[in-house]
C-alpha cells in the first residue's frame, strides 16, 4: 500500500497543509515511517510509564472513593460495583495524586505523540487490549471525578416513579426520604434534567435494572457508558488498519488516553453514548464519490444516528452540520437524512413536553467555574446576559476560518471535516467548559490528518481536566491541597483554555488558504 496522505502530481503537498504542521507525505504512512531511533524509543518509554502511573492512581483513588468523594454511596452487600472498605486514605493525599496524575497523563500522551511521529511502532493491539482492560476495571469501581452519574441515577429513579426529571428536581427524593436520598449530590438537587429524551430512556431503564440501590443504578449507567466507549476503540481499530501510525496515533488520542478514561469511563458521563451514535452517524455515509451522492439508505440511517446522538445530549446536533454540507449536492437525500434525524429527535421532545426543551436554554449564558470568560465578565457584568450569543457567533467565525484554510483531509469524508472544525471552535470558545465534553472533537480527530490540533486538543483537554479530577468532594482538605485547587481553577486552567482558544484562532488564521488543487487522497478508510 501507498502512503496514506499523497498529493496530486500537478502539485507537491505545500502551503495549508504544510503550515497546519501536517506530517510529510512520506512519513504518514505506518511502512513509510522513518525507523524508530533513540530519541522515538525513549519517547516510548516516557510515555508507557507515565500512562501506566496515571491508570494506576486512578484505579487506586476510585478503591478508596468513600474517604474523599461526595455524594455517599453506600455499597450493596454483594458487587459490582466494588470498593476497599476496610483501607483509608487521607483526602489531601487522594487530591494531590489525582492532580499529578492529569499532568503526567498529559505528559505520557504528548510523549506518545511524538514517539510515534519520530517512528516508534509499539503493538496497537496491546494499546487496545491495555484500554480495554482499564476501562473494564473502572467500569466495576464505584463512579468518581464528578457527581453527574448521581444526577442521572436521580433523573432514573424519578422516571421510575412516575414522575418527568424534566419538572421534578432531585431534591424530591431527599424530601420523600427515599433509598437515594443520602446520595442526592446537593450541588445541583434543585436542577431539573438537561439531557435529551434517549438519556432519560437510558437513565430509566438504569434505574429499573439497579432497584432502591443508588451504587447499583450507578454501575448500570457506568456499564452502558464503558460499552459504548470500547466499541468506539474497536470501530477506531477496525476502520484504521491500513495505517499503523494512525492507529497507533487513535488509540493514544482515545483508547489508552488517561484523562479521557478518567472523565468519561471513571465518572460515567453520558457524553460516550452521544459520540457512539454521533460518530457512527458520520461513518455511515461510507466514502462518498465525486459527485456526493450516497444511498438513500446511508443518508437516512445517517441522519437518524445523528439523531440519536442529538437526543442524549442535544450539543451533538452540530454533526448535523457535517451531514447537510455531505449532502448538499442531493436534495433528496439531504431530505432522507433529515427526516429520519427529526423523525429520532422529535418524538421524545414531544412526549415529555415543553419542560424538556426549555431545560436546553436553561443554562445558555452559564460560566462553569474555570471559563476565561470569568475575566471579562469581573469588569463588566453586563456580558454576561449576552455571553452565549457573543461565543456562538465567534464559533462560527472561527469554524470559517478553519473549514476554508486548513486541510482537506481524507477524501471521502466531507461531513466529518466540517463536524470536527465546527464542534471544536464551538468547544473552545464556549463560556461552559468541562473535560468530557472534549470527546466531542476527540473522536472526529483521529480520523482527520495530525495538523496542530491534535497538540491544541490536548492542551485543552488537560486544562479541562486538571480542576475537575477531584470532583465534588466531601471531606476537608489541608492548606497545601486548598491552596494548589485554588490556583488550578482560579488561575492555570482558565489560562490554559484561553491559550488553547487563542490557539485555534492563530491556527486558522495562520494556514495560507487552500488551495482547490490540492487534493488529499486517504487509503486507509473504507
Amino acid at each position: 500500500m501507498g502512503s496514506i496522505c499523497t498529493a496530486s502530481p500537478a502539485r507537491p503537498l505545500t502551503g495549508a497543509a504544510a503550515a497546519a504542521g501536517q506530517v510529510s507525505p512520506r512519513s504518514a504512512d505506518g511502512a513509510a515511517a522513518p525507523p524508530g531511533g533513540h530519541p522515538g524509543r525513549l519517547l516510548g518509554w516516557l510515555s508507557a510509564v507515565t500512562i501506566g502511573v496515571t491508570g494506576a492512581i486512578m484505579i487506586g483513588a476510585s478503591l478508596v472513593r468513600h474517604d474523599w468523594m461526595f455524594p455517599l454511596l453506600p455499597m450493596p452487600a454483594s458487587g459490582p460495583p466494588w470498593e476497599l472498605g476496610g483501607v483509608h486514605v487521607r483526602p489531601a493525599v487522594v487530591f494531590i495524586a489525582l492532580w499529578a496524575a492529569a499532568a503526567l497523563g498529559a505528559v505520557g500522551l504528548a510523549a506518545g505523540l511524538l514517539a510515534v511521529r519520530r517512528g516508534a511502532r509499539p503493538s496497537a493491539r496491546m494499546l487496545l487490549t491495555a484500554g480495554l482492560c482499564v476501562v473494564a476495571v473502572l467500569t466495576v469501581l464505584p463512579p468518581v471525578g464528578s457527581s453527574d452519574v448521581f444526577d442521572y441515577a436521580a433523573y432514573g429513579r424519578i422516571a421510575v416513579l412516575g414522575h418527568s426529571p424534566y419538572l421534578v428536581p432531585p431534591v424530591y427524593l431527599r424530601h420523600m426520604h427515599d433509598a437515594f436520598a443520602l446520595s442526592v449530590p446537593r450541588k445541583w438537587q434543585h436542577q431539573v434534567s438537561v439531557y435529551g429524551p434517549l438519556a432519560t430512556a437510558g437513565q430509566y431503564l438504569a434505574a429499573r435494572l439497579g432497584g432502591p440501590s443508588m451504587a447499583r443504578v450507578t454501575f448500570w449507567l457506568k456499564l452502558f457508558n464503558s460499552a459504548a466507549f470500547a466499541a468506539i476503540a474497536l470501530l477506531m481499530h477496525r476502520m484504521l488498519r491500513a495505517s499503523p501510525r494512525w492507529r497507533l496515533r487513535a488509540h493514544l488520542l482515545w483508547t489508552v488516553n488517561p484523562l479521557l478514561l478518567w472523565v468519561l469511563v471513571a465518572a460515567g458521563h453520558v457524553d460516550t453514548l452521544a459520540v457512539a451514535a454521533g460518530l457512527a452517524g458520520l461513518l455511515v455515509l461510507g466514502r462518498q464519490p465525486v459527485s456526493g451522492k450516497v444511498s438513500w439508505q446511508r443518508a437516512a440511517l445517517a441522519g437518524a444516528m445523528v439523531g440519536a446522538a442529538a437526543a442524549i445530549k442535544i450539543d451533538y446536533v452540530l454533526f448535523a452540520a457535517g451531514l447537510a454540507w455531505a449532502l448538499r449536492k442531493s436534495a433528496g437525500r439531504l431530505a432522507a437524512a433529515a427526516g429520519s434525524l427529526l423523525a429520532v429527535l422529535l418524538p421524545g421532545y414531544a412526549w415529555f413536553g415543553r419542560p424538556a426543551i426549555t431545560a436546553l436554554t436553561s443554562r445558555q449564558n452559564a460560566l462553569s467555574a474555570n471559563s476565561f470568560y470569568l475575566y471579562v465578565v469581573q469588569h463588566d457584568k453586563r456580558a454576561l446576559t449576552h455571553i452565549g450569543l457573543i461565543a456562538a457567533a465567534a464559533a462560527l467565525i472561527l469554524t470559517f476560518l478553519l473549514f476554508t484554510r486548513m486541510p482537506p483531509g481524507p477524501s471521502g469524508r466531507p461531513a466529518m471535516r466540517l463536524s470536527l472544525f465546527l464542534s471544536a471552535a464551538w468547544l473552545f470558545l464556549w463560556p461552559y467548559q468541562l473535560p468530557w465534553y472534549d470527546a466531542m472533537v476527540i473522536c472526529l480527530l483521529v480520523f482527520y490528518l495530525p495538523t496542530w490540533l491534535d497538540w491544541l486538543v490536548l492542551v485543552h483537554l488537560a486544562a479541562g481536566a486538571l480542576p475537575n479530577m477531584t470532583g465534588n468532594p466531601w471531606r476537608p482538605i489541608n492548606r497545601l491541597a486548598a491552596h494548589i485547587e485554588y490556583h488550578l481553577v482560579g488561575a492555570i486552567s482558565p489560562l490554559l483554555l484561553f491559550t488553547s482558544a487563542a490557539g485555534l484562532l492563530i491556527l486558522g488564521l495562520a494556514v495560507r488558504r487552500r488551495k482547490p488543487e490540492v487534493v488529499l487522497r486517504s487509503e486507509f478508510l473504507p
